[in-house]
C-alpha cells in the first residue's frame, strides 16, 4: 500500500493519567491502545537471540541479520538516533500491526481529525483490533462520513518506547525495509505536532538519501534501483488520484442538491476506475495498486493518499547548501521545525520555487554536483 505509511506516527499510548478525565468512549479507546501497545512490549524477543539460535528460521535469522547491517549503517553513516530501537523482534502473528480509521464528509475531502496527547492531531484514529476499528468505522457512518478502515504494517512511538521490528514488515524486499527503517528514525530527529506534510517529506528524504548512500557504501546498485522504480511508479498513480481529488473538490463547491451531487460523485469515481484500469495496460507498476483500486471507493479512502512528498526537493536544496554533511541539515530542519506552520511551509516553498521545475516534478536525490 503506498499511503505511507510504511510508517504512521502512533500516539503516546503510555498517557495512562489523561484517562481518567475522559468520557466513556475515549477511556475505552485509550484502553485498547494502551493494551495492544502493552502487549507488542511483552513479545519481544532479542535479535541476538534469534539469530544466535540455529534453531530459528534461516530466512528469518537472514533477514534479521540484514536490518541489523541497515541500523548499523543508520547509526553511523546517517547519524540517526537509533538508541535501543530494532534490536528487538515481534511475531504478531497478524497481518498489519494497527488498522486505523479515516473520515470524511459526504461533500468534502476535509478529514476528520482526532487530537491527542503531546503529539497533536491527526487524521486518522489507531486500533490494534480490526474489529475495534470496523466497529468505530460503522459508528462513524451512521453519522453521513464517508469512512475507510485500513491496515498499516509498521508504526513509530516517536521515542517513549524502543520499538521492534515487526513480522509485519520484515519479509519485505531489502530495498523497502531499509527505506522503512531510515524513514521511522527520521521522525525520531524531528516531530512537529500538527504539521504531517513536514514530517513525512523529512522522513521521506531521509529515507531516500539513505538509500542513496548505503547504495554506494555497499556497492549494490541492485536495492536502489529497485526503490527509484517503485517510487516512480507510487508518484505516477498518486498524481493520478490526486487529479479526480481535485474534480470532487469542485464538484462539492457546486450549488447541486446533495441527490445529484451523489449521482456525480459515483460517475468521477467511476471515471478514475475506468482511467485506472486504461492506464494498468501501459504504466509498469500500476498493477501493484490493483486490489486498492477495485475495492469500494469514497472520500475517506481518497483523501488519505496525501502529497507526504510536497517539500522533498526543498530538503534536497537544504542537503545540498550544507555541502551534504548531515548534521548541520537536521540542524536546519530542527530550526524550521521550531518555527510556526504557515512560515514553515513559506520557507520551504520559496526555496522550492527557486528550483528548476525537473527537479519539482522528478525524483532528483541529493548529489554535491547538482
Amino acid at each position: 500500500m503506498f499511503v505511507q505509511p510504511k510508517k504512521i506516527l502512533v500516539v503516546f499510548w503510555g498517557l495512562f493519567f489523561s484517562v481518567a478525565f475522559s468520557g466513556c468512549q475515549t477511556v475505552k479507546y485509550y484502553s485498547q491502545a494502551i493494551s495492544g501497545q502493552h502487549r507488542i512490549l511483552q513479545s519481544r524477543q532479542p535479535i541476538s537471540k534469534i539469530t544466535a539460535d540455529p534453531n530459528s528460521s534461516e530466512i528469518l535469522r537472514q533477514r534479521l541479520t540484514f536490518i541489523m547491517d541497515v541500523r548499523a549503517f543508520a547509526e553511523d553513516e546517517l547519524q540517526l538516533p537509533v538508541a535501543n530501537n530494532y534490536l528487538t523482534y515481534v511475531d504478531l502473528k497478524r497481518p498489519y500491526a494497527a488498522w486505523n480509521v479515516t473520515a470524511t464528509p459526504e461533500f468534502s475531502m476535509v478529514p476528520k481529525t482526532w487530537c491527542y496527547p503531546f503529539v497533536g492531531c491527526a487524521a486518522y484514529r489507531g486500533y490494534f483490533s480490526e474489529a475495534d476499528a470496523l466497529r468505530y468505522a460503522d459508528s462513524l457512518k451512521n453519522q453521513s462520513y464517508d469512512v475507510h478502515v485500513g491496515g498499516i504494517t509498521a508504526y513509530s512511538t516517536l521515542g517513549w518506547f524502543d520499538d521492534p521490528v515487526l513480522s509485519t514488515f520484515i519479509h519485505r524486499s531489502k530495498a523497502s525495509s531499509a527505506a522503512l527503517l531510515f524513514h521511522e528514525l527520521a521522525h525520531q530527529v524531528l516531530y512537529t505536532p500538527d504539521d504531517t506534510t513536514f514530517n513525512e517529506s523529512f522522513a521521506t528524504f531521509v529515507e531516500q538519501e539513505g538509500l542513496r548512500r548505503w547504495q554506494k557504501a555497499s556497492d549494490n546498485s541492485a536495492i536502489y534501483s529497485e526503490y527509484l522504480n517503485n517510487y516512480r511508479h507510487q508518484q505516477q498513480f498518486v498524481r493520478l488520484v490526486l487529479e479526480y481529488r481535485q474534480k470532487l473538490e469542485l464538484l462539492y463547491q457546486t450549488d447541486l442538491v446533495p441527490a445529484q451531487k451523489r449521482i456525480e460523485k459515483a460517475s468521477i469515481f467511476d471515471d478514475l476506475r475506468n482511467e485506472f484500469n486504461h492506464l494498468k495496460t501501459k504504466q509498469i507498476g500500476f498493477a501493484a495498486y490493483g486490489d486498492w483500486m477495485n475495492r469500494p471507493l469514497n472520500n475517506a479512502k481518497i483523501s488519505g493518499v496525501v502529497a507526504y512528498h510536497d517539500f522533498v526537493p526543498a530538503f534536497s536544496k537544504i542537503l545540498a547548501g550544507k555541502d551534504g554533511n548531515l548534521a548541520p541539515f537536521y540542524e536546519a530542519c530542527r530550526q524550521l521545525a521550531q518555527k510556526k506552520k504557515d512560515e514553515r511551509h513559506r520557507i520551504l516553498k520559496d526555496v522550492m520555487q527557486k528550483m528548476p521545475q525537473t527537479a519539482m516534478t522528478e525524483f532528483h536525490p541529493f548529489q554535491l554536483d547538482r
